[in-house]
């Protein structure tokens, strides 16, 4: 790294031993990211790491999504965004998913009062349909109950697929030409962004990803095209409240261009 990328890195870094309070107090919560999605990695690692079962990590994490849930409502966060289960994680050996699964549906069921009590709106993307009844059923009522409230709107990622959503948003392109509701000349970016899964939701403002990895494994490929990427070495179960606050902070401090020249 030559001498202006240290400067650089090391002007990023400056604020990472700072406390939550100091976030807090410098945080501008009229620049908020009105969206900020979420890559939780980690789990496996952090339980591997202390002998345990990698479900003993995704129980452990799920305390972690309870966390960043309710500071993401405290500072004013309109959207947030977790992926939680994507189309690749079925690789894994049954027993995980079979234990991961159960653990959604029980998560749901014991929060959800909760979650409608603080007027927290869930929403889920991906290919529902697959899961298991009891799971959609949790699926749905908790979309029903909370679909009304006006708070913080946290969308899951259950079974997702940056591709599939591609695929399945071209699927339905598709279907409305051939029904003659829809021309192919009329197809441009805000019909494509109509069929997605999240449609009326604005794109993710800031992307982050725990465990340290540089990729992003399949998530919201179209969404994410201009989001600001924030990651952190921290394991999914050791994301504190301060890590969320250090990047807000970290993303209020950068120029978004969108393409553009930066305006003096």
């Amino acid at each position: 790294m030559n001498s202006i990328g240290k400067f650089l890195k090391s002007l990023r870094c400056s604020f990472l031993n700072e406390s939550e309070d100091f976030f807090l107090k410098h945080i501008d919560k009229s620049k908020l990211p009105a969206h900020v999605a979420i890559i939780m990695d980690g789990n496996g690692r952090w339980a591997k790491k202390r002998g345990f079962s990698r479900i003993v990590g995704h129980k452990v994490g799920t305390e972690t999504v309870r966390k960043v849930v309710k500071i993401a409502a405290e500072l004013g966060v309109r959207y947030l965004t977790l992926y939680a289960f994507s189309v690749e994680n079925w690789q894994r050996p049954k027993g995980e998913i079979s234990a991961l699964m159960d653990l959604f549906e029980e998560m749901l069921n014991k929060e959800i009062d909760e979650l409608n009590k603080n007027d927290v709106r869930i929403m889920f993307i991906g290919s529902l349909s697959e899961l298991s009844h009891g799971l959609q059923a949790s699926i749905n009522n908790a979309s029903k109950r909370t679909a009304k409230n006006t708070g913080l709107t946290l969308t899951i990622g259950i079974n997702y697929g940056g591709r599939t959503e591609i695929v399945d948003c071209m699927k339905q392109i598709a279907r409305e030409i051939e029904e003659k509701r829809l021309s192919s000349r009329e197809i441009d970016e805000k019909i494509i962004t109509k069929n997605l899964y999240m449609s009326g939701i604005p794109d993710p403002d800031l992307l982050i990803r725990t465990s340290g990895e540089y990729r992003v494994s399949n998530f919201l490929l179209w969404e994410i095209a201009y989001s600001e990427i924030w990651i952190t070495s921290v394991l999914w179960p050791d994301f504190k409240r301060k890590d969320f606050l250090k990047a807000i902070y970290d993303f209020q401090r950068r120029k978004r261009r969108f393409g553009g020249l930066e305006e003096d």
